[in-house]
């Protein structure tokens, strides 16, 4: 399994965590304020390792694509008429 399977499917992992939370918060599995206050702690902490791995991504992508500009017009007076 490569770099980039693994992060999807931790990323997959992760929400399905998520939904799980909050569907127990929505349909009253929850039957405290502690209990409350400790899944919404889940929760966020979940969605700010999703954020990092989601910015973390683009920056890759970002610097993947780096340096492979392509110039096309590599003679400019090429076309152009002479006086």
């Amino acid at each position: 399994m490569d770099e980039f399977s693994f992060v999807l499917k931790l990323q997959r992992v992760i929400k399905q965590n998520l939904a799980a939370l909050s569907i127990n918060v929505t349909s009253g599995g929850v039957d405290s304020h502690e209990k409350y206050k400790y899944i919404t702690g889940q929760i966020s902490a979940l969605e700010s390792v999703l954020q990092e791995i989601s910015t973390l991504l683009d920056k890759k992508e970002q610097d993947d694509n780096e340096g492979n500009v392509i110039r096309i017009d590599k003679d400019k007076d090429k076309g152009k008429p002479k006086n």
